[in-house]
């Protein structure tokens, strides 16, 4: 199904219209020999009713779809498409190459993942968010826990170790359940606590960062990788409360948003140098800690941290 010709800026070339739905094209494919082209969902419900051309009427099978020419592709990519989300107040207007790109950070997409800053640090669509309550959430954890419980209970003696882990954090849960309920602290008010001082200074005492190829990045750094990585903060005095999480985002499937993808790090490159980095020492790698890059915004940081692995240009900014 093609894109509704309204959202555009400007008239639209009728060679980039769909003649079955009358939209501009989506993900296009062209017909051979005739070349007219149709939205690649379009032609292929058509297909599955009957074998011929929408536009012609000329007998055509499967097979003779093909991608539409470069050049088409290109003007369908320049062509300026109002957001999705411009009924829930959206003005922006973008180019249809960046659209995907747009509706993912949009402030305005009711769908768009949220973390939950009241304190249960649940992750859920914005529109989701008025309605969320941390009790109820952390209740039918507490019950999902109990739950769990009742069947290691019937299980053999070599799961009771996990049993025994699983009623500890429900114990935790229900320790934090009753914080929520019985005070009314701000989440913000509670970061000087002795962890947060450990974390730091910690922080305070790794070198300044310098990287000199952004572009050299390791995105999927292998086992080994991430194991010598996790040895060099152990011995440079990380905290054991972080390392892990830390650990787990030095890969791009846990990177936020703006730098998720190779398509998004390459948009976003601009913006690396307002970066406030630490060297990992021993290794062509940094750390960038929440803490430090309050400047950037939400779509290129991640709680408490991002390692970054480097095939080579990482040195100290001191020396550079």
């Amino acid at each position: 199904m093609g894109y509704d010709v309204t959202r555009f800026i400007g008239e639209v070339d009728e060679d980039l219209i769909c003649p079955v739905c009358s939209g501009v094209l989506e993900d296009p494919v062209q017909v051979i020999p005739c070349e007219h082209s149709f939205c690649k969902t379009c032609i292929t419900h058509w297909f599955s009713q009957q074998h011929t051309c929408p536009a012609d009427g000329n007998v055509l099978t499967f097979t003779q779809l093909c991608p539409v020419p470069r050049i088409m592709q290109k003007m369908l990519l320049k062509l300026k498409i109002s957001c999705d989300n411009s009924v829930f107040g959206c003005r922006a207007v973008i180019q249809l190459a960046n659209l995907e790109t747009h509706l993912r950070v949009c402030e305005h997409n009711p769908k768009r993942l949220v973390t939950c800053a009241v304190g249960c640090s649940l992750v859920m669509p914005r529109d989701e968010l008025l309605q969320h309550n941390c009790v109820e959430h952390l209740h039918s954890r507490i019950q999902q826990q109990h739950s769990h419980i009742v069947e290691l209970e019937k299980t053999s003696e070599d799961q009771k170790h996990q049993l025994v882990v699983q009623k500890r954090d429900i114990q935790a849960l229900k320790a934090y359940l009753r914080t929520l309920r019985n005070s009314e602290t701000n989440l913000h008010d509670l970061e000087d606590t002795a962890e947060h001082r450990e974390v730091l200074q910690w922080v305070n005492s790794l070198q300044p960062a310098k990287v000199n190829h952004w572009d050299w990045v390791i995105s999927t750094p292998d086992t080994a990788m991430r194991a010598l990585t996790k040895g060099s903060l152990v011995d440079s005095g990380c905290p054991a409360s972080i390392i892990d999480q830390l650990i787990e985002n030095s890969h791009e499937c846990s990177w936020p948003q703006g730098l998720a993808t190779l398509e998004t790090r390459e948009l976003n490159q601009h913006c690396y140098e307002n970066f406030v980095a630490r060297h990992i020492p021993g290794l062509q790698a940094v750390v960038v800690m929440a803490s430090e890059n309050h400047h950037m915004s939400e779509n290129m940081v991640l709680e408490p941290g991002i390692v970054m692995i480097f095939a080579h240009g990482v040195e100290d900014l001191l020396e550079a």
